[in-house]
């Protein structure tokens, strides 16, 4: 109304208007509308302005924004944090708590910024000291590859009082160097750190077209397994593990952490999972400083083995990571994998470094054009025709005019700005100069320029040297932390603590861990599954409850192993009311849950007379009685269930008789009809399978066991079990014969000679070392070949001694593996070789005992010799 009014009042009196188009009516826009205008440039401004980093620099606009002014503030000091925050606020329109946290996150990476004071742990989580307390600068590195005034593009900032970089000139992949991880509307990002070492690599062999591959290194270390990191798009993932290792029997070392985690998250998931009853453990202690160091104390005759991968299936001693590579690109949110990313840092440095030739040699050319003009100037005595000019104009056209014959050596027309610059020379320099110090002057313009030239006409082989320099320079300080490792799944209910007992009711057909007062069955967990067998043939397979019904006539109820091959189940069962009664022997590897199968043909009125379940495979002898009718002769007969062959769960099997049955009774226990179990060993996650992985190491029997010597050496035997784990320090495993001779060649620092040994290693419960008691006593040799030959090549005060040769077997007899062994010689030793052996396995005594006995006296002559050498 009131702008109504006000246009009325502005009419012209007694003007008719009737005629003219009336004013346009405001446009009115839908509240609909608006909210959705508004919340996509919220969208937009979080995208592009906030949370995802752009693919030329690797930053955020905040990380920019605070590396910007720390260049401004930059002379050489360390400034307080609290003042490179006040400057930051110039550039960033959020407060000081974001900005704070950002610089912290950076300072944290130590790589762009050099700390001082407390910035936080990143094992313990701990945060960092107020900013007025700490203080920070660039590092040489961020000086080295982030800025360059010249090569920069520059944008008013959000209050129009400043200039800020559009993005910084950065010429190395900081994004995939530091990682990111950002969550903006509707999208997120999430790269992960990787080796510096390994980028710059990766960039030089991008420049040569050659391939190359990446894969994350994290600041907490950690093993990891990269089988599914996809180039870090998003659908990928990668698995992280803390190093755990046993410091003895009954206490556990936790030495690095997994990415996203620290000491204390990491603890508070051990503490849930015992509460839980997954893990039983005593106690933990956090012993963290400098690096990482959780001491987990178990409960005695509790397993590590099966401790350690209990904590990696059940608390965040390993974790999955899930990469989502989302970059800004052309002004518009991206998801592109770590290789291209690179691929696209490594173009955008090429580009940096050729701008700044060209800028170079821009300046240098320039350089050379006034050096140039300034010699003619003064030499020629051209700022003597100037005295008689008496305006300015003229005086620029007499410097002209004289200039004029000496143009054509030049490499650019002369402007009326170069002509003004030679009028400023002052006259103290005109009379102090030296014509030979200008020409060499230009001369060192001019094999500049050359060489700028050069590396513009060969900008690859440039790069590549940037590169090169970058690496040396830096790379050193930034080894890899993570190990690349395969990991082999944990199934978590071979690993969990059996925190509950299973009991039955069979009356009332219930099953459960709260029927305390009813039937034992065994010892179980909660995330277990129970198999059951019915007396009609039927079989499910159902989770651990507290209370479940069930149902009756239940025959056989235990912990069902998933996969498990071994385990078999003999099975006679009559087909119907008055069928035949067949047997069959079956494992139940994998089914359904809750669904019910039959063991029998599913005829009505079938029922299994005969049931075992055997956890190696064993097969029983059975006496089976037959009720008396007429024409029957033998009532009473054995049947070997060895004899039938294993088949799947469906299978009808063998008919056991056709005549009805009084009862099925066990005869006598068989043996495993499975043979050995075969058994690799896999250098790699260190661990045995049965998967044919790794180095084979024989078929194993129950009481067989694993020989293992280590680089330290002692040995020890352990059993078979898929979850053993074994340290990486192993020089030997494999099946453990008593009979098998080992010869070894050790310093002993008691002595400070080389010994050697023969023994044979013996059955024992924990490490022996046979190498001695001293620490700084070291294994230098170790075969189990019949005649080892060693060479011996002296050093020191010894240097120029020939080499000697050392048939061991006859050096020394075969003693126990506590003996101190022969000492091989008293002079310097420079190293030991092992050699192919020269004599072979003996033959059979009584084929070559005439032979033997030659080759005894001879072998006799030669080792008293060997042996005076020696010795002497």
């Amino acid at each position: 109304m009131d702008n109504e009014k006000a246009f009325d009042e502005n009419e012209p009196k007694g003007q008719d208007n009737s005629n003219q188009i009336p004013e346009e009516a405001p446009k009115i826009t839908p509240l609909q509308g608006m909210y959705k205008s508004w919340f996509l440039d919220y969208a937009s401004y979080v995208i592009l302005e906030r949370a995802v980093p752009h693919i030329n620099d690797g930053l955020k606009p905040v990380q920019r924004r605070i590396l910007h002014a720390m260049r401004r503030l930059d002379d050489g000091r360390y400034n307080k944090v609290a003042n490179i925050i006040g400057h930051t606020m110039q550039f960033h329109p959020h407060g000081d708590a974001s900005i704070g946290d950002a610089m912290v996150q950076i300072g944290q990476k130590e790589l762009l910024i050099d700390t001082q004071g407390n910035w936080g742990n990143i094992f313990t989580g701990d945060g960092s000291a107020a900013p007025r307390y700490i203080e920070a600068r660039l590092t040489k590195f961020a000086h080295e590859v982030v800025f360059n005034p010249k090569t920069t593009e520059w944008k008013p900032t959000y209050d129009g009082r400043n200039k800020e970089p559009i993005t910084l000139p950065v010429k190395f992949p900081l994004l995939l160097a530091q990682g990111v991880e950002g969550i903006a509307v509707g999208l997120a990002s999430k790269i992960l750190p990787h080796n510096i070492q390994e980028l710059i690599d990766a960039s030089i062999a991008h420049l040569k077209n050659q391939p190359f591959e990446l894969y994350p290194d994290f600041p907490t270390g950690g093993m990891m397994d990269v089988a599914r990191y996809n180039d870090g798009i998003r659908g990928g993932a990668v698995k992280v593990r803390a190093k755990i290792a046993k410091l003895d029997a009954k206490t556990l070392i936790i030495s690095d952490i997994p990415f996203g985690k620290n000491t204390t998250t990491l603890i508070e998931s051990i503490l849930k999972a015992v509460e839980k009853g997954k893990i039983k453990i005593r106690k933990i202690d956090d012993n963290t400083a400098e690096n990482v160091e959780i001491q987990v104390h178990l409960h005695p005759g509790a397993s590590p083995d099966k401790t350690i991968d209990a904590l990696y299936a059940f608390t965040d001693c390993e974790v999955s990571i899930s990469p989502n590579a989302c970059v800004i690109r052309d002004n518009k949110p991206c998801f592109i994998g770590v290789s291209e990313i690179l691929r696209s840092n490594t173009d955008h440095t090429v580009h940096l470094l050729t701008r700044e030739l060209e800028i170079r040699k821009d300046e240098l050319e320039e350089a050379w054009h006034m050096a140039s003009l300034e010699k003619i100037f003064i030499e020629n005595k051209i700022y003597q025709r100037i005295e008689e000019c008496t305006t300015y104009e003229a005086i620029i056209q007499t410097i002209d005019h004289g200039l004029e014959p000496f143009k054509p050596k030049l490499k650019r027309e002369v402007t009326r700005d170069d002509i003004i610059k030679l009028t400023e020379i002052k006259i103290k320099r005109i009379s102090r100069f030296d014509s030979n110090k200008a020409d060499e002057y230009i001369v060192s313009i001019e094999e500049e320029l050359e060489q700028v030239e050069h590396n513009l006409q060969n900008i690859i082989p440039y790069s590549i040297d940037y590169y090169k320099r970058l690496k040396k320079q830096y790379a050193s300080k930034y080894p890899r932390k993570t190990e690349l490792r395969n990991f082999q799944t944990i199934e978590a209910t071979k690993v969990v603590v059996k925190n509950e007992k299973l009991y039955i009711n069979r009356t009332d057909g219930f099953v459960g861990t709260s029927l305390r007062k009813d039937e034992y069955i065994c010892d179980c967990s909660d995330i277990d599954d129970i198999i059951i067998f019915y007396k009609d043939g039927r079989y499910i397979i159902t989770k651990v409850q507290e209370k479940a019904f069930v149902g009756k006539n239940i025959i056989h109820i235990a912990v069902f192993k998933r996969n498990d091959n071994r385990t078999i189940y003999n099975v006679a069962y009559r087909d119907g009311k008055g069928g035949n009664t067949y047997a069959k022997r079956f494992a139940v590897t994998g089914i359904t849950r809750d669904k019910e199968y039959n063991v029998t043909r599913g005829t009505e009125g079938s029922e299994v007379v005969y049931f075992s379940a055997n956890p190696n495979g064993e097969a029983e002898i059975l006496k089976v009685t037959l009720r008396p009718r007429p024409r029957i002769r033998n009532l009473i007969f054995e049947f070997d269930m060895g004899e039938l062959l294993v088949k799947g769960r469906s299978a009808m099997g063998n008919i056991l008789t056709r005549h009805d049955i009084h009862k099925i009774t066990l005869k006598k226990k068989g043996e495993s009809t499975l043979g050995g179990r075969k058994i690799w060993f896999e250098p790699e996650v260190l661990r045995l399978n049965t998967d044919a992985r790794g180095t084979y190491l024989g078929e194993f029997q129950n009481d067989d066991q694993i020989l293992v010597i280590t680089r330290d050496g002692q040995f020890y035997q352990t059993n078979y079990d898929l979850s053993n784990h074994y340290e990486d320090n192993i020089l030997y495993i494999e099946k453990f014969k008593p009979e098998t001779v080992w010869s070894a060649v050790y310093f002993d620092a008691d002595q400070n000679y080389h010994y050697v040994k023969r023994f044979q290693t013996e059955q024992v419960s924990k490490p022996q070392k046979f190498i001695g008691d001293n620490a700084k006593s070291y294994l230098v040799k170790m075969t189990k070949v019949d005649y080892p030959r060693l060479e011996i090549k002296f050093g020191g005060e010894d240097k120029d001694r020939e080499k000697a040769i050392v048939e061991v077997a006859e050096f020394i007899n075969v003693k126990g593996y506590k003996a101190k062994g022969k000492r091989l010689t008293t002079y310097q030793v420079s190293k030991i070789n092992e050699l192919e052996p020269l004599n072979k396995p003996e033959e059979p005594l009584e084929q070559e005992q005439n032979a033997d006995e030659n080759d005894a006296a001879s072998n006799k002559d030669e080792s008293d010799g060997q042996m005076s050498i020696f010795d002497n």
